[in-house]
């Protein structure tokens, strides 16, 4: 007799992809699709653009935390929910929770995004601040959990969060049938995850692209040790991706149906967000923008037509502020030149001739006269320039050479 070992059930299935769909019809937004000359030139075939930068909550968030709220028998829902988040999940999960009726706890790290705490307290949610990283955050929210009996909501690490998210590949295949590629950015794993049990239960032959930030990259140690494994100390701006460790469940899910997993450095990052806001007209927080910045960062490697995630919006402004001035700088559109002059009447006001002749947008100009390194008759000026790319940066450079200027490095 022959004996076979017993395989395992997937741990979602596309019967719970079209079952969350229902269920959050009326709820979530089937949110629009976009497609861009801009990025249809460079990768040379049609690319579009999933906009759940434009989803209720300003993320797709929501549509794994009503699905797995909804989900709870109606004495864990009496119990109330806690969740632990820096942001899309704290508002994703205070939204669901006062849609159907159920006390929302929130723990967020000290430190969050003022919009986004604001954001979190409006939708009904109690916000309690604990914590410098979400890691201590999440350790409240799981302590709070045991203390109250309050059912825990995993940002990714739950089969009906990764159903609820699965929901975005089936309005891709709805919206751009003809897909080849669909890339989208990892943290967790939660959203690929989702979207490639949907996807490719439909159409086998599309690639599943996955994105992760170099700095917080967990994902190809952990395909290359076929577990997961932490990453110590992650880094990046994009704090929708920055997560140390995959979740268990959507691991194997992504280990199973995804095809690759790429990393994009903060400059590809910074570039992309700018990128979405100047050619898409699209307000996109980094993590969102990831996709876009591995399609610029190797835009022969994706077959199309592409469909680009943009899986939120919820930028801090102060935080924009730093990463347009980044992208520009990536772009080769930021300048900062360091030079001495003549310290003598109208020196500065000429030195801003040459630049104004040269086209050059003077941002900011800091003027040093007293200084030990200077001579008694020389001024050191640094000046923050914006210019249209890297071409121009290198003519700004000629004019200031030929009007007899040196620059310091």
């Amino acid at each position: 007799m022959n004996y076979r070992e017993a395989v395992p059930p997937p741990p979602v299935t596309l019967d719970d992809v079209r079952g969350a769909q229902k269920m959050l019809s009326g709820v979530a937004r089937v949110t629009a699709m976009e497609s861009s000359r801009y990025l249809s030139r460079l990768v040379g075939a049609p690319v579009h653009l999933k906009c759940e930068n434009l989803q209720r909550t300003g993320s797709f968030k929501l549509r794994g935390a009503y699905v797995r709220i909804a989900g709870l028998l109606p004495e864990q829902r009496a119990a109330g929910v806690v969740a632990a988040s820096a942001g899309n999940h704290a508002q994703g999960v205070a939204l669901a929770s006062a849609l159907l009726g159920v006390r929302a706890t929130v723990f967020m790290p000290n430190g969050a995004p003022l919009p986004k705490i604001s954001a979190t307290r409006e939708y009904g949610a109690d916000v309690r601040l604990h914590g410098q990283v979400v890691d201590e955050t999440l350790a409240a929210a799981q302590e709070y959990a045991a203390e109250t009996g309050a059912v825990f909501i995993h940002p990714f690490d739950h089969p009906d969060v990764i159903a609820g998210q699965g929901t975005v590949g089936l309005e891709i295949l709805e919206q751009c049938p003809e897909v080849r590629t669909v890339v989208v950015g990892v943290g967790g794993g939660g959203l690929a995850a989702g979207i490639a049990v949907a996807v490719k239960a439909l159409r086998p032959e599309v690639r599943i692209v996955g994105v992760q930030a170099a700095g917080s990259a967990a994902y190809p140690p952990s395909l290359a040790a076929g577990r997961p494994v932490s990453v110590e100390n992650p880094a990046t701006m994009a704090d929708g991706i920055k997560v140390g460790r995959p979740g268990d469940v959507p691991f194997a899910i992504i280990e199973d149906l995804v095809d690759e997993v790429r990393t994009v450095t903060e400059d590809q990052l910074s570039a992309a967000l700018l990128l979405c806001l100047e050619r898409a007209k699209l307000v996109v927080e980094p993590a969102g923008a990831s996709p876009v910045a591995a399609l610029l960062g190797d835009p022969g490697a994706f077959e199309g037509p592409v469909v680009a995630v943009l899986s939120g919006g919820n930028v801090d402004p102060v935080l924009m502020q730093r990463v347009l001035r980044h992208g520009m700088a990536a772009q080769g559109r930021y300048l900062a030149v360091r030079l001495r002059l003549t310290d003598r009447p109208g020196a500065l006001a000429t030195l801003l001739g040459v630049l104004s002749v040269a086209d050059a947008n003077v941002l900011d100009v800091s003027h040093v006269r007293t200084d030990p390194r200077l001579g008694l008759t020389e001024a050191e000026v640094e000046l923050h320039l914006e210019t249209m790319g890297p071409a121009h940066c290198a003519e700004v450079g000629d004019a200031l050479r030929k009007a007899g200027y040196t620059v310091i490095d």
